[in-house]
């Protein structure tokens, strides 16, 4: 393998690394409309939340199963990425923790209230490499178990 070759894979995992952190942030901060930016244009969903294929239809899932009124924590580890040329796959753990404001003390100063729910997932992505940089191609996420009660999804209209 050249230094070049060598290079090139680092850079590419390094920016595979980032894009999965900010998938993360958009879902933790309700950041859906740049989550677009990180999605190739034929982009395929499959998690508990539903199927969706096509960028506008896998942000507004993700808007619907990541409402306002809930706080959301993705905490994503042991990233492995495969890369083969202008395309990779990567595989993660997930943990997501979700509270509802009101479900515990509301007093400044006063401890966040504990997670209603955390679930413990394997993220599944395909990636591509765009003229924009490296994009979601796919998502997939596999439950292995939940803590807790989820809050009700809203279902889609």
């Amino acid at each position: 393998m050249t230094a070049t070759l060598e290079l090139q894979q680092l850079s590419d995992r390094a920016e595979i690394t980032d894009l999965v952190a900010r998938l993360g942030a958009c879902l933790d901060e309700s950041g859906f409309d740049g989550m677009g930016d990180l999605l190739t244009g034929d982009v395929t969903v499959r998690t508990p939340g539903g199927q969706a294929a096509g960028r506008d239809d896998v942000v507004a899932q993700a808007r619907r199963t990541h409402p306002a009124d809930q706080r959301f924590q993705h905490v994503i580890t042991n990233l492995l990425v495969d890369l083969d040329g202008d395309r990779a796959t990567a595989r993660a753990n997930l943990a997501v923790h979700v509270t509802v404001p009101g479900d515990g003390p509301a007093a400044e100063g006063a401890p966040a209230p504990a997670p209603r729910a955390s679930i413990g997932e394997v993220y599944r992505f395909g990636l591509a490499r765009t003229g924009a940089g490296w994009r979601f191609a796919s998502i997939e996420t596999e439950p292995l178990w939940l803590s807790g009660t989820l809050p009700p999804t809203p279902r889609p209209r």
